[in-house]
């Protein structure tokens, strides 16, 4: 059975600790952390803070979805310092914050870190890209692997790795007992592919899975659940066809000013979703009120 978890990167103007309280007042199953400011970057945090964090999360009963490994605000932007800098300074840089979310994620028990796919191209090749990617992912591998912490790629339309072909392409070369795939189900509807195929084609890498809605332009730019064109009943009805059992975390970074509301709107249609009993229904559109396509 599929559990959701909502993203601590759409509380950038609530702490960690205020953020574990909401989401659990509202009735998830878990969160993402952020491992970025304001949140969990790893630098950031004394002992104190994770001991804090772990009773926090036991007294509330959440469990940990996924950390967020993406985004660099603390000393960079949200896609730098990249995998493919052109100063190796750079990517050396994060490749450390990497391994430091590593070890963040195996100190609060989180399965799996999520990571940009590469970053953006400016001003280099493809086949360069590639290959400095190839060699940071190399780079934390081992650390990964004697941590037992899964690296979770995730890609990103107008980043290196965007579509499903160019991920499977690139996974053939890892290994798979250490990297997997963050399936952003709104990423992947960005750049033209029908996500609720490709839950099938992917379910052997998909490990931890991104939800939010986008509009029928396709602009990667995040909705609420239920004001796209995505559809979603599809997609999550897809995922449990599989078998899925971990996390699909609603991420609504584009609501940072009104979070809270943000997440109990997505849980009320979680809830729809859930009470509606099979996607035929669902597709009627008596859950939802509005025909699905």
């Amino acid at each position: 059975m599929i559990k959701f978890a909502f993203s601590s990167n759409a509380f950038t103007h609530q702490s960690l600790f205020e953020t574990i309280e909401i989401l659990a007042e509202t009735g998830y199953d878990g969160l993402e952390i952020m491992a970025d400011v304001p949140h969990a970057y790893p630098t950031h945090l004394s002992d104190r803070d994770l001991e804090r964090i772990r009773k926090l999360l036991a007294q509330k009963g959440l469990a940990i979805s996924n950390l967020n490994a993406f985004m660099h605000n603390a000393d960079g932007d949200t896609y730098h310092p990249s995998w493919i800098e052109k100063d190796p300074a750079e990517r050396s840089r994060r490749i450390d914050y990497t391994l430091k979310c590593i070890d963040l994620a195996h100190k609060l028990g989180a399965p799996h870190i999520s990571t940009e796919p590469g970053g953006p191209l400016e001003g280099i090749s493809r086949t360069q890209g590639l290959a400095w990617f190839k060699e940071g992912l190399d780079a934390i591998a081992g650390a990964a692997r004697r941590r037992g912490i899964k690296i979770l790629i995730e890609p990103e339309p107008g980043l290196l790795i965007e579509k499903s072909s160019e991920f499977l392409e690139l996974y053939s070369q890892l290994d798979p007992d250490v990297f997997g795939l963050n399936f952003d189900i709104g990423h992947f509807f960005c750049v033209g592919e029908d996500p609720r195929v490709l839950v099938g084609k992917l379910k052997d890498c998909a490990l931890h899975f991104h939800l939010e809605d986008i509009a029928a332009s396709r602009e990667h730019h995040h909705l609420q659940l239920g004001e796209g064109a995505i559809d979603i009943p599809g997609v999550l009805s897809a995922i449990d066809e599989t078998g899925f059992e971990g996390f699909v975390t609603v991420e609504l970074y584009t609501y940072c000013e009104s979070a809270a509301a943000a997440a109990r709107d997505a849980m009320d249609y979680i809830r729809g979703f859930k009470s509606s009993g099979n996607h035929r229904k669902l597709v009627q559109g008596d859950a939802f009120g509005r025909k699905l396509y």
